[in-house]
């Protein structure tokens, strides 16, 4: 084994105690504080942009505004109209039915309605009940 191997060896060593030594000290947490700094940030953007295309195009944004305030109007609405239909829920499924009726090729015939009986005469029971 050379002493390059060696170097290179211990390099990566000491690279694995120090990323060891880091994750220690970092919280358990920071994954999330990256993630909500990335979200800022690009909101952040987002909103410098939106200023300049709205002092850019002042009837665009105007425009943007009807539309939006129109779409909450009839969201609105439409909730409205659920809640009083008895739908706020969502329980129940929005739909129509429509009866179908059965179209049969073949015809059968009618079937025979059942003679009456009366109450407790079986068919051949009339042996067990003189006893006999």
């Amino acid at each position: 084994m050379s002493k390059l191997d060696t170097l290179q060896g211990r390099a990566l060593e000491l690279a694995g105690q120090v990323g060891d030594g880091v994750r220690h000290v970092i919280p358990a947490g920071a994954g999330k504080w990256l993630q909500t700094g990335a979200v800022l940030g690009v909101a952040r953007t987002g909103a410098k942009t939106a200023g300049h295309v709205v002092r850019r195009n002042p009837t665009l944004a105007v425009a943007a505004a009807i539309a939006v305030g129109a779409g909450l109007a009839l969201y609105a609405i439409r909730r409205r109209q659920r809640k009083a239909n008895g739908r706020a829920g969502g329980a129940t499924i929005e739909g129509r039915s429509k009866r179908v009726e059965a179209d049969r090729t073949t015809k059968r015939p009618a079937r025979k309605a059942a003679s009456r009986r009366a109450p407790g005469a079986r068919k051949g029971a009339e042996g067990a009940e003189t006893g006999a």
